[in-house]
């Protein structure tokens, strides 16, 4: 129990819990919402200058909306932690953004391996096709050498 600040025996190391102000949470919604509202369009401007692939660009869009409704509504995900079962809110925002991330690494991962798998199936080829052409040449070559020594003109007397 807290004392008053005049009474024997008061800890001033402890604080009173501060209330948040309306005026704050609002500017606290409003930034967070901002926040993802811009980079939802600086995801879309990557994507438009082709320097972020669509697919790729449309996971961070849905990321960045997401931010944005969950910054204009904080109580949100109070609501959904009660819902789910969980006693501190932010313990889901952590474990939703540890989810998220997780699956966009396996993702990535995926994607990496079939281009791997891809690079190495095309060098494949190239290396086949260049043996052809090579083997194409010295077919053409020694047949063009067995024509101009078997042509009369090539036969002086």
């Amino acid at each position: 129990m807290l004392r008053s600040p005049g009474t024997p025996g008061t800890d001033r190391s402890v604080e009173q819990p501060r209330e948040e102000t309306p005026i704050a949470m609002a500017t606290m919604q409003l930034t967070t919402a901002l926040l993802g509202v811009g980079l939802a369009v600086l995801i879309l401007y990557l994507i438009r200058r082709d320097h972020l692939y669509l697919m790729h660009g449309l996971f961070w869009v849905v990321v960045a909306v997401s931010a944005a409704f969950l910054g204009a509504w904080p109580g949100l995900i109070d609501v959904l932690a009660r819902w789910i079962g969980f006693s501190y809110p932010p313990a889901l925002l952590l474990l939703l953004a540890s989810i998220v991330l997780f699956v966009k690494a396996l993702h990535a991962d995926m994607v990496n391996t079939r281009i791997e798998r891809d690079v190495r199936r095309l060098n494949q080829r190239l290396a086949m096709l260049e043996a052809d052409a090579d083997a194409n040449r010295l077919r053409s070559s020694s047949f063009q050498t067995r024509v101009t020594e078997s042509s009369p003109a090539s036969k002086t007397p």
